[in-house]
């Protein structure tokens, strides 16, 4: 306990004197910050997550570091390019799958005697393709981005509620697709509603050859701590970039064409190039966290990436603030607590089951925040310097819209 406390302590002081002395937050806000930092880095060794009857199991918190991967991956097409996608989850699918086809024996359905392995964690004897999970991520963020610029290579033309449409098409599509790919042509596919599994754990990849690294670091299917870092690590990094880029030309020629794509073009801002970098980069985040999925789960079965996918990703943009990458993670942990833990915790501590009525406890507060914080819960400064303006302009308005 007592070292918990001085690594809590070490971590808030160093994070907010971080935001404090280098970003310039306020001595409070920086405080805040390096608190959350602190229990984010801690939460699976506090009570919350001691068991899974607790508040926020652990496993919890993997499921919520994943999906809030994927919010950030949207966030990148919805909240800072403007562009509203409804088939999100299709990245999540070639992810998966990526994971499912190079970390299984799933390559025994096409060739029963193949077999090859490259650092993987799997038995050197097993047949099927066995390659490190680390290298399985690059694979899988390179599919997926190449998937985002062919779906949005046609699509992005269309504006507002058409690409929606089109959108949301792809995302049933290749759902389909990949369902009924266990027979295409006479090739299995996709092993069809069977699924694939068992997947490989999560090996440490070169660092293998060290004599007893392995034993101790590699993520087995109950190791949930490792889980845990490996996907906030992941998520922190996509932060890291989301920032980036916002700062950079790039993310200022998203903002231009979320605001008005029409002035944004006679400015001279490349408007598929722009749209299709968004596309292909979102795509990564949603590549990199189904292949986690994969691992995470154990096994890959299509029945996993319904349209509710992409709608539960949507709601957490949206719910935590579009465009503010710490607002849009915040939604997704929310969202997925609640789904996962919170109201099966809440329905055993009131003796009521509120799990008969999820939706419409979710329509609900979808319908309050939208009522009364309607830029999420942790809203960009965009749109706040957006709301300040228009306050002031309402002020200065004349009655009766005369002008001087």
């Amino acid at each position: 306990m007592i070292k918990l406390i001085v690594t809590m302590v070490v971590i808030l002081a160093a994070v907010g004197y971080f935001l404090h002395a280098r970003r310039g937050l306020s001595p409070t806000r920086a405080a805040v910050g390096g608190a959350c930092a602190a229990i984010v880095a801690v939460a699976p060794h506090l009570w919350i997550a001691k068991d899974t009857e607790s508040i926020f199991p652990l496993s919890t918190m993997v499921i919520c570091g994943v999906y809030a991967l994927f919010a950030l991956g949207l966030n990148i097409v919805v909240g800072y390019a403007g562009l509203l996608d409804l088939g999100y989850v299709a990245f999540f699918i070639f992810g998966a799958y990526v994971g499912g086809w190079y970390m299984s024996i799933y390559a025994v359905n096409l060739n029963e005697s193949f077999k090859f392995h490259f650092l993987s964690t799997a038995n050197p004897n097993m047949p099927g393709v066995h390659l490190s999970f680390w290298l399985v991520l690059i694979i899988a963020a390179v599919v997926a981005a190449i998937a985002g610029v062919v779906i949005g290579a046609p699509t992005l033309r269309l504006k507002s509620d058409y690409l929606a449409l089109v959108t949301l098409g792809f995302g049933e599509i290749l759902f389909e697709v990949f369902r009924n790919g266990g027979d295409i042509f006479g090739l299995n596919l996709t092993n069809g509603t069977k699924g694939i599994g068992p997947v490989d754990s999560i090996g440490t990849g070169p660092l293998d050859f060290i004599p007893g690294f392995k034993d101790k670091v590699t993520a087995g299917p109950l190791d949930l701590q490792p889980k845990y870092y490996i996907i906030l690590s992941m998520c922190l990094v996509f932060i890291w970039v989301s920032l980036k880029l916002r700062e950079g030309r790039l993310g200022r020629a998203w903002m231009a064409i979320r605001e008005d794509e029409l002035a944004a073009s006679l400015m001279g801002v490349p408007l598929m190039k722009s749209k299709l970098w968004s596309y292909a980069i979102g795509a990564v985040a949603g590549g990199i966290g189904g292949a986690f999925y994969a691992q995470f789960v154990g096994t890959v079965n299509i029945d996993n990436f319904q349209f509710i996918v992409s709608i539960i990703v949507l709601c957490s943009v949206i719910l935590g603030g579009m465009g503010n990458v710490w607002g849009v993670s915040l939604g997704a942990v929310v969202i997925m607590w609640l789904n996962y833990t919170g109201l099966q915790w809440t329905s055993d501590k009131i003796n009521f089951n509120l799990k008969e009525y999820e939706i419409g406890i979710f329509g609900l507060l979808l319908v309050l925040m939208m009522l009364f914080r309607p830029d999420g819960m942790l809203p960009a400064a965009r749109a706040k310097q957006v709301k300040q303006a228009e306050a002031l302009t309402l002020e200065g308005a004349p009655v009766g819209g005369a002008t001087a």
